[in-house]
């Protein structure tokens, strides 16, 4: 992230379940009261999924909290809201989503400038055996962290 972003909501279930193989920036189409909710950090990325359909993606299952002081004309909360990416890496994403094991997943939604992004990455499941190993990796870092600490502090 360089200077000018500003991080709303990261999916770190995502890092755990999915080894991550590409990443991209996609745009979102979004109406106003979805902007400013967004802005509070009312978005909940954690069991959202990518999908094309004829051609264009979309972000499904993300939870957009309706903003309180809106009015009747809030959109529905779970919506799909449309992607927005050049045709030549929709096309090359397609032809990777087809291969088996590929799917794509929100990582995390933040702003550039004004503008509201998500970062979407090409991903592979992981199988049980794989998430045991990402949890004994973390708690050997921490232990060795918690070391260096201790050792620091004498």
């Amino acid at each position: 992230m360089g200077g000018n972003e500003r991080l709303i909501q990261q999916n770190k279930k995502a890092y755990f379940d999915y080894f991550i193989e590409d990443k991209y920036e996609a745009g979102i189409s979004l109406v106003g009261s979805e902007v400013k909710s967004i802005k509070l950090g009312k978005v909940n990325l954690k069991d959202s999924y990518c999908s094309i359909d004829n051609g264009e993606l979309f972000l499904r299952n993300c939870f957009v909290t309706a903003y309180e002081k809106g009015s009747y004309f809030n959109k529905d909360e779970k919506r799909p809201r449309k992607l927005l990416l050049h045709s030549y890496e929709i096309n090359k994403l397609i032809g990777k989503v087809k291969e088996k094991g590929y799917t794509l997943i929100p990582t995390k939604i933040y702003f550039v400038g004004r503008r509201v992004k998500v970062e979407i990455a090409l991903a592979k499941g992981k199988h049980s055996y794989d998430k045991r190993a990402s949890i004994k990796e973390k708690d050997v870092k921490r232990s060795i962290e918690r070391d260096l600490l201790l050792l620091k502090k004498k």
